[in-house]
Parts: C-alpha cells; structure tokens; sequence
C-alpha cells in the first residue's frame, strides 16, 4: 500500500529525494508533498502534480512518511514546530540530517513515534545511491517500506546506529574518494596518449564495470583481480608498483583520518 510523503527541506537532498521517487514511479506525484521557504526551487515539481508549499506542519497532517532533510542547526526547531501534529499511531520519521542521532530526535519529539534514520551519498541524485539505515521504536513492517523507499534510490543496508559515522566516511565521503582515484586514472591516461574526453570515458565506465562484477556477482576483488593478472603480465606489474608506492595502506589511512575527524566533531 502506498503511503504519503512529506519531505520538509526541499533543499538539494530533499529535492534528489523526491526526484527519484517520481522516477522510479515508487510514488505518484500527487502522494509527495515538498516544503521549502524558498518555493520558487520547487516550481518543477508543483508542475509535475507534487504538493508543494511552506508550512511544514500542514504537510506532516497530510502525509504518513515524513522526511526530514533540513539542515543539522534546523533540526531543533523544526522538530519543535513539528512536535504538536506528529501521531504516533499515524506517522514515521525518516532523518537524513548528518550528524543527528537517534536519540536526540526522540528526545525533541518527546512522544513515541517511530524513527528511523537515513545516510544516503550524492549519487541519490541519480538513484544510485548507497544508503545505511537505523532504526528505533519501528515495526518490521515500516522498517521494509522505508528501506524498499531507499532502494529506489539505488541501493540500502541495515546497520547499528553505532556504524552511522563510519558509514558516513565509508558511503559518502566515499564517493571523493572514488573520484580521486578516477582523476588519477584520467591524468594518467592522459600521459601515455588519450585526450582528456576518451580518458574520462574510460576511466569512468571501467570503474563502474568493475563495481557492478561485485555487485551483480557477490565476488571478492581479489578474484576478480586474479582473472585479469598474469604471470609477468601488466596488469600484476602495475599493481605491485602501486602497493610499492603505499596505495592501499593510504586509502585505509585516509578512511580512518576522516573517520577519527567525524568523532572529534
């Protein structure tokens, strides 16, 4: 059964948010409210059959799911506003917002209402994202809608909360590093003969060749790499001079520098 949402922040998240769920015809436009103050960056989705409009507190009466994707100083006061009309019978929280536990929104709500918290990475634009999902005080039965909401997306897992900061360094400041390691591949490219366009094609679609074998086939990448390395091959040559030149140790030293950084915030 399909339910109504209200996403409040219509801001670049929110927007990608409903965006995909349009797209991937998950829900009908006339079943998604978006508020913003700023109406005038909603225009396309009020012309697409979207609710569009700036009180928040009309769209959670009108709506079941609510989507919270404001900003992490707004959340207080929005929730404060929000507090007097969310049901516990009638409504669950989905929180976007970085940075904001659990229990901090439980806290502001100060009434029994479901709560279930959301990571999802840029790529969300393009309904691909990869989102980690927590949960306090939900049903079985709002735990799968929303994480089947996500999966429209583009792909969700469940976790502890307690792996909510290591998800936010490992799913989406993983997305720079990616694009780091594909600029390298780009300029490299570069050096032994392509023009810029042919190296970022490449480079590109190699990197999402390679991601959707382990998607699509739960393979380790150790056995795909053993299916294009050979004895005294390129492919082992370049890869040894990488590991020579510190590689993987420096992702996983980058990885937990960001993730220490995000618990000293």
């Amino acid at each position: 059964m399909k339910k109504k949402i209200a996403i409040i922040g219509g801001g670049n998240l929110g927007a990608s948010i409903a965006d995909g769920l349009i797209q991937s015809q998950f829900s009908q436009p006339k079943d998604i409210t978006v508020t913003r103050r700023n109406l005038s960056a909603l225009s396309r989705f009020a012309e697409n059959g979207c609710i569009v409009h700036s009180d928040n507190k009309r769209a959670v009466k009108d709506s079941e799911i609510i989507i919270l994707a404001v900003k992490p100083y707004n959340y207080a006061d929005v929730v404060k506003e929000l507090k007097p009309v969310l049901n516990p019978k009638k409504h669950v929280l989905v929180s976007v917002i970085t940075g904001v536990w659990i229990e901090q929104l439980q806290k502001a709500i100060g009434k029994p209402v479901p709560v279930i918290r959301a990571m999802p990475n840029t790529a969300i634009a393009i309904q691909q994202s990869m989102t980690c999902i927590a949960h306090a005080g939900a049903s079985a039965g709002q735990v799968t809608y929303i994480q089947q909401l996500f999966n429209q997306l583009g792909k969700s897992v469940m976790i502890d909360e307690k792996l909510m900061d290591a998800a936010t360094v490992l799913g989406a400041c993983g997305t720079a590093y990616a694009m780091r390691y594909i600029r390298a591949n780009i300029q490299g490219g570069i050096e032994i003969g392509f023009d810029a366009i042919t190296a970022s094609l490449i480079a590109a679609q190699t990197i999402k060749g390679a991601s959707e074998l382990l998607l699509q086939k739960g393979t380790h990448p150790e056995y795909e790499i053993d299916k294009v390395t050979t004895p005294k091959g390129v492919t082992i040559a370049g890869l040894n001079e990488m590991e020579h030149q510190g590689f993987s140790s420096a992702i996983i030293k980058g990885l937990v520098t960001s993730y220490n950084r995000v618990l000293k915030v």
